[in-house]
């Protein structure tokens, strides 16, 4: 099955981190709850301070774009905006996905 990835990445303003994540998860069944979506994911990367990157996958590109310009989203944005200082997001389709060893493995 493919699937429609958004990846963001964000830039957190210095000392807001903890704040960030807590309100990432408390707002984050405003996207999960869409029937579009097939899941999303914070990371915190481990190279630059500060910064993290959000993955979310859709079942399309016209659903997750039926999501991004819905009043759902725009709170959701609202809510984490005071915690970014700059970031971007990328598209993509997801073409092909193999299970690692340690994947199968747990099945």
């Amino acid at each position: 099955m493919s699937a429609f990835r958004v990846m963001l990445r964000m830039e957190i303003r210095p000392g807001m981190e903890p704040d960030f994540e807590r309100t990432w998860l408390e707002v984050g069944d405003s996207v999960t709850a869409h029937p579009a979506n097939l899941g999303q994911w914070l990371s915190r990367d481990s190279e630059v301070p500060g910064v993290y990157h959000i993955m979310s996958d859709w079942l399309d590109e016209p659903r997750f774009r039926e999501f991004e310009h819905s009043d759902r989203h725009i709170e959701h944005r609202q809510k984490l905006h005071p915690f970014r200082s700059g970031g971007s997001m990328s598209t993509m389709t997801v073409v092909a996905h193999l299970d690692g060893a340690a994947a199968v493995g747990a099945s």
